[in-house]
């Protein structure tokens, strides 16, 4: 067997053992670089076919150790992304709770200025706040590609806790609508429970646009 046969074998074995991993093409593409670097170093020395499958186990990995580790590595990468986004979307509810508690409770000028700045422009809010999830589909598209649909529904399931709390709070007037004066009405709920309707369909057409990306 020459080192190319030896090459080939391993990088079948290498791609049935990444099986659906998202990355699987760009790592193949990697380790027949490197493996052709290695073996070209080598190409005076005369092995037979156990020998240079067993150098290339012992100097990279066996197929199923080097898939693992890709597998283990995607594994980490889900939940980084998973707790980047549910962090930022309850750091913006953490932001706007507390700027509506320092608007209840303090006198300050810019404070002010700020809330009803921010209460004057409250459709520009809703669509940045709906571009968000645009681009979390987008980005868990683009970087799992097919294998990111479960981390995109889960991500999206528990980001929209808050929402949902906090909208059952405002219907039910658990929560004063004064506090939230002069942005809450009738109109706007409406268009605030027709947006949280409309938030998987955005962040799945952004998923999916994500996907035809990282092919």
């Amino acid at each position: 067997m020459t080192q190319h046969e030896a090459k080939s074998l391993y990088l079948k074995e290498l791609e049935k053992k990444l099986y659906k991993h998202p990355g699987k093409q760009s790592i193949l593409k990697d380790y027949e670089a490197h493996l052709s670097d290695l073996l070209e170093e080598l190409s005076a020395e005369n092995r037979t076919s156990q020998e240079w499958l067993l150098y290339i186990s012992e100097v990279i990995g066996k197929p199923e150790e080097v898939a693992a580790s890709w597998k283990e590595e995607l594994s980490v990468t889900h939940n980084k992304t998973f707790l980047f986004f549910l962090s930022f979307n309850a750091a913006f509810f953490a932001a706007g709770g507390l700027l509506t508690v320092f608007h209840l409770i303090g006198k300050t000028a810019w404070i002010y200025d700020l809330w009803h700045g921010l209460t004057s422009i409250p459709m520009l809010i809703m669509g940045m706040y709906m571009l968000f999830w645009v681009l979390l589909g987008y980005e868990i598209g683009k970087s799992f590609g097919a294998a990111g649909n479960a981390l995109m529904q889960k991500t999206f399931l528990l980001s929209l806790i808050p929402n949902l709390g906090l909208m059952l709070l405002v219907l039910f007037r658990i929560i004063p609508h004064e506090w939230f004066h002069p942005l809450l009405s009738e109109t706007f709920i409406t268009l605030c429970i027709a947006g949280t309707i409309i938030l998987y369909p955005l962040c799945w057409l952004g998923y999916r646009w994500g996907k035809k990306k990282s092919v």
